[in-house]
């Protein structure tokens, strides 16, 4: 499955979106970056067929079918959209998503799910309090529940903190599943640009200016200039996840690069 958006836009001279060309498919992660506070929900709206663009088109395998689009495509955790709101329970979201997914969805359905998943112990605690990379793990496999889900839009993982590097590699595990993935990173442009080139992300904030680049890649060459070893080095796998786990629970066997717990 491919979904591509041509061109697509949304206000007054593209201000809530400018405009924006991207394609993401079956077995393939794409980052896009969004600025400001309503960029990033706007595009995943879009990108999932919930909203119609200003200008522009989206298509799903060549056809505007926004009918299968939106049967087709999860929008996991966008802002004021689909977001959880911070103070239900782990077990209260998972009821209500299991709901959704016409699966039984009693808190005794609720707990045995999050115990196949390993977080049974997390039951209780608000969503809000937890680890960002759990966070995404759970809803990205309550958002594939669904019947005839075959993609997944996740609006900014970033805006709840904690190292990228989690939902980085949980994000790259459901593209290996077989599922087709766009990401949508908000938050700070500075952090952003960091891993523009490296991503391969696409710019959905309007033009970035040279200087802006050229400064940012001065200041990490001056940082990493002889005090760590090249990002394609090898590295050990607990090294890997030595700030996703240090002082967490050890990780459940299913899922070897989860940080399992709350967030502090």
């Amino acid at each position: 499955m491919r979904i591509a958006l041509s061109d697509v836009s949304k206000g007054r001279a593209g201000q809530a979106l400018p405009s924006t060309t991207l394609e993401f498919h079956t077995g393939e992660v794409r980052y896009a970056l969004a600025e400001t506070e309503q960029r990033p929900t706007v595009l995943g709206l879009i990108a999932s067929g919930r909203m119609r663009p200003d200008t522009g088109r989206v298509t799903i395998d060549g056809s505007a079918d926004t009918k299968r689009l939106r049967r087709q495509v999860a929008l996991v955790d966008a802002p004021d959209v689909s977001d959880p709101h911070p103070d239900i329970s782990l077990a209260g979201v998972v009821g209500e998503e299991l709901m959704f997914a016409g699966l039984g969805a009693t808190p005794l359905h609720a707990r045995r799910w999050l115990s196949r998943l390993g977080y049974l112990e997390l039951s209780s605690v608000a969503i809000g309090n937890i680890d960002p990379a759990v966070r995404v793990r759970i809803l990205c496999e309550l958002a594939v529940l669904r019947d005839g889900v075959e993609a997944i839009v996740l609006v900014s993982p970033d805006r709840h903190g904690g190292s990228p590097d989690g939902w980085w590699r949980i994000t790259r595990e459901f593209a290996e599943r077989g599922f087709a993935l766009l990401v949508i990173v908000g938050g700070s442009a500075a952090v952003a640009l960091e891993r523009v080139e490296e991503l391969g992300a696409v710019n959905a904030s309007g033009p970035i200016p040279d200087d802006a680049t050229r400064s940012l890649s001065e200041e990490r060459s001056d940082e990493t200039k002889g005090s760590r070893q090249p990002d394609d080095a090898p590295r050990s796998p607990s090294e890997e996840r030595s700030d996703e786990t240090k002082g967490a629970p050890h990780p459940r066997t299913p899922h070897p690069d989860d940080t399992k717990g709350a967030a502090s």
